[in-house]
């Protein structure tokens, strides 16, 4: 008997008002990123994003669209980033960088604690230099992006 694929996991927003299933149930990449963006967002010493693919998630349905707005920021690599959040509570929901042309990237980076069940083994820690807690040496750990 074959073993059923893993099923995708529920993000929710924390009113419950956004809710949407991630394209599978196991993350591309999950970060924990200390640079000062993340650090304002979040309101904490980092944010943590689970990197998915952008399949079934956009274009954003109707419904999901109605839910959510967003805001767009720079980044320090010349791109720009859509950052969405709830409308009725602000939760951080996900966020999808833009190439210096506009071109959106094929991926998404939904925020850890939004999603169900997420396994938080293996995260990478990024910008490390902006760091306000120190990580242990033997967690994967740069100085900025890998």
């Amino acid at each position: 008997m074959a073993a059923s694929d893993p099923k995708p996991l529920t993000v929710r927003c924390q009113c419950g008002n956004v809710s949407f299933l991630t394209p599978t149930a196991k993350p591309l990449a999950l970060f924990h990123c200390h640079c000062t963006e993340c650090q304002k967002q979040t309101s904490s010493a980092f944010g943590t994003s689970a990197i998915y693919t952008t399949e079934g998630i956009f274009p954003l349905s109707p419904d999901l669209s109605s839910k959510l707005k967003y805001f767009t920021r720079p980044t320090n690599q010349g791109r720009t980033m859509d950052c969405y959040f709830c409308t009725e509570c602000g939760s951080r929901m996900f966020h999808r960088i833009k190439d210096p042309e506009g071109t959106p990237y094929p991926t998404l980076a939904i925020k850890g604690g939004c999603i169900d069940g997420l396994d938080w083994t293996g995260g990478k820690h990024i910008y490390l230099r902006s760091a306000v807690i120190k990580i242990p040496p033997e967690w994967e750990q740069y100085d900025t992006i890998p």
